[in-house]
């Protein structure tokens, strides 16, 4: 089973608004070890409280906020952005 990335509206936008190299450097990250992995759990950390069911991955000072949905094999973009102001959104 080979895992597809999607990205929400929202993510979109974040990414867009960060600068061309760190955008870069996260969509790098995630062609590298998340698109077409066998389990993507390997490389985050389940949320807690009010975010259960969300993963979240570190790339350098930034986090990319997911949710995975097992039935579809999809992970699901939600959030992108500096660790300081991400957990806010």
């Amino acid at each position: 089973m080979k895992w597809q990335v999607t990205f929400s509206r929202d993510a979109l936008k974040q990414l867009k608004k960060l600068d061309k190299h760190t955008a870069s450097l996260i969509l790098g990250w995630i062609r590298k070890n998340l698109e077409g992995c066998e389990n993507p759990r390997l490389h985050g950390k389940a949320l807690t409280a009010n975010r259960t069911g969300q993963w979240r991955y570190r790339v350098g000072d930034y986090r990319i906020i997911a949710e995975l949905q097992d039935k579809q094999i999809v992970i699901l973009i939600l959030n992108v952005g500096h660790k300081r102001d991400i957990y806010n959104t």
